[in-house]
């Protein structure tokens, strides 16, 4: 089964944090994508850009109405996300608590809707 696992920090965890800390959390995020690689757990995975650049889109009376910006204002933003396949919920979750925003952010884990 297919499972999304949203990641969502603060910016300012990252943006706060030394040039020495960032490589060290990349190089952990590299391991992580490596293990899930090898395990034949990955499928997909991206990190987003800021959320200041952010566009939302809504359809009321059949007009597009066009705002800058996140949906909505949060604690923490969406960061990204990994796209992995695995057995059941409690893999995805075994999966989704070594990533490392897991440790000062969270991790959404959701199903796939398999349609068709």
């Amino acid at each position: 089964m297919r499972y999304l696992l949203l990641i969502y920090q603060t910016e300012a965890s990252m943006s706060d944090s030394t040039e020495e800390d960032q490589q060290a959390v990349l190089a952990e995020y590299l391991a992580f994508n490596e293990a899930t690689q090898a395990a034949g757990q990955y499928i997909a995975g991206d990190a987003l850009q800021p959320v200041d650049t952010a566009t939302t889109v809504r359809v009321r009376d059949g007009k597009a109405l066009v705002t800058d910006g996140p949906f909505a204002e949060t604690k923490e933003q969406l960061g990204g996300y990994y796209l992995v396949e695995a057995k059941d919920l409690d893999e995805a979750l075994e999966i989704a608590a070594r990533i490392p925003a897991a440790r000062d952010g969270s991790i959404e884990v959701r199903p796939i809707w398999e349609i068709g």
